[in-house]
């Protein structure tokens, strides 16, 4: 039950958020760009738009049906199982990150806090496996460039893995931060550790935070770090 309850979350709330975000990103881009936006996908069947929210829906739809054209002379399977490895490791590390945290608040000496944490994969050393697992998304992004058989993919490939090799380094660093403060690579005491302030709202919190943040953007190349989809 307890492995079900932490998948719930991995294979609904997460790419709920993702879609989420993904608009937001969109919205907030338009305005930027004096643009509207998403506007006009909402609820089927009526006219409410909701804002353009239905936009993300619409666009995993229209990915499913579209055609996989995989170039002439280009390995077939490599081609195909790039983008299935460089998902792999992106769902995977969800798996490390604690959820259904419930507390007990202790009112007297009789009664202590009861602490529990669902984990897919409980490990003391989870940040190692953290970034260890996502580097892992570099070899997927050279595979797709090297499988098309494609100078201007090589080269295209090559120049997104330089970019996120690149912030590896202030992204780990910003982990860093965090584990020295608490004492533990484990997940599940890194969360507990911020039961009654999140480390955000500290200075070396927050600073950790925008490098992260600055970081995580460049590792997914969103912009302004989308340099190597060379739009």
């Amino acid at each position: 039950m307890d492995i079900l309850v932490a998948t719930v979350p991995l294979l609904i709330i997460f790419p709920s958020l993702f879609a989420f975000t993904t608009w937001l990103e969109r919205k907030a881009l338009a305005r930027i760009q004096n643009r509207i936006g998403p506007n006009k996908v909402g609820i089927p069947c009526t006219r409410i738009s909701l804002f353009g929210l239905g936009q993300p829906a619409a666009d995993g739809i229209k990915m499913i049906f579209k055609e996989d054209i995989v170039p002439r002379g280009a390995d077939r399977l490599f081609h195909l199982l790039a983008p299935i490895l460089a998902l792999i490791p992106a769902m995977l590390v969800l798996c490390f990150l604690p959820l259904d945290f419930s507390f007990l608040a202790v009112w007297d000496e009789g009664i202590s806090r009861d602490i529990k944490a669902v984990q897919s994969f409980a490990l003391d050393g989870a940040v190692i496996f953290f970034f260890a697992i996502t580097g892992l998304n570099t070899l997927a992004i050279f595979m797709a460039g090297w499988a098309s058989r494609n100078k201007y993919s090589l080269l295209g490939g090559m120049r997104a893995i330089a970019q996120m090799v690149s912030y590896e380094i202030p992204l780990v660093l910003s982990a860093v931060i965090v584990v020295m403060y608490v004492g533990s690579l484990n997940a599940e005491k890194i969360v507990l550790a911020q039961d009654t302030l999140w480390f955000v709202f500290t200075p070396w919190g927050l600073a950790a935070f925008v490098i992260f943040f600055i970081a995580a953007l460049a590792e997914t190349n969103r912009s302004p770090f989308d340099l190597p989809e060379a739009e």
